[in-house]
This record gives structure tokens, C-alpha cells and sequence, in this order.
């Protein structure tokens, strides 16, 4: 590949990888539905239900995210900058309170 070919196709790879569905994501980290619903403590079929929806509580997000080793975080973007949302934050506070 020419240097101009490598950086397109690393660019996109980039791009791809920064965007993913929550089961994408799932099988990237290398966990199996099985394996994640055992971390939530919730039965496989409720991992397939929850990765094929597209409204769901933050909390459920969250949750997954995080049994996935990750954190998550809500950004607003508007024209003039990103804003992180604290709200949610202060969720996790009460919780562990």
C-alpha cells in the first residue's frame, strides 16, 4: 500500500472503531452474552433484549458499560463546545450512598 492508501484505511479504522453498537462493542471487549449477563447478574436473553434496543435508561447503559470494564459518560455537543453532563454522576453517588 502507498503511505497515502495506509493513512485512508488507518483513518477509517479509526473512525469505525470509535462508533460501535453495544453488542460490537460486547464482542470487541471478548465477552460472550453468557459471560456478561453472569457480570449483570441477569440472564442471557435479557443481554440480546438490551443490546437490539434503542431507548433505554441511562442506568442500563451504565450498568453494561461498566460490566464491560468501561465508564460512561453523557457529552452534549453544540456548535460552540461539548458539555459533560454531571447529573447522572451524582446517580452513581446516591447508589453507592
Amino acid at each position: 500500500m502507498s503511505p497515502e492508501s495506509r493513512a485512508r484505511s488507518e483513518s477509517k479504522q479509526r473512525a469505525m472503531l470509535a462508533e460501535m453498537a453495544l453488542s460490537e462493542l460486547r464482542k470487541a471487549r471478548g465477552l460472550s452474552q453468557r459471560e456478561l449477563a453472569e457480570a449483570l447478574h441477569v440472564q442471557q436473553p435479557s443481554i440480546a433484549k438490551i443490546e437490539k434496543r434503542t431507548d433505554m435508561y441511562i442506568s442500563t447503559l451504565r450498568a453494561h458499560i461498566e460490566a464491560m470494564g468501561g465508564e460512561l459518560e453523557v457529552i452534549a455537543r453544540f456548535p460552540e463546545g461539548s458539555i459533560r453532563i454531571r447529573n447522572f454522576a451524582d446517580l452513581e453517588r446516591e447508589r453507592t450512598s
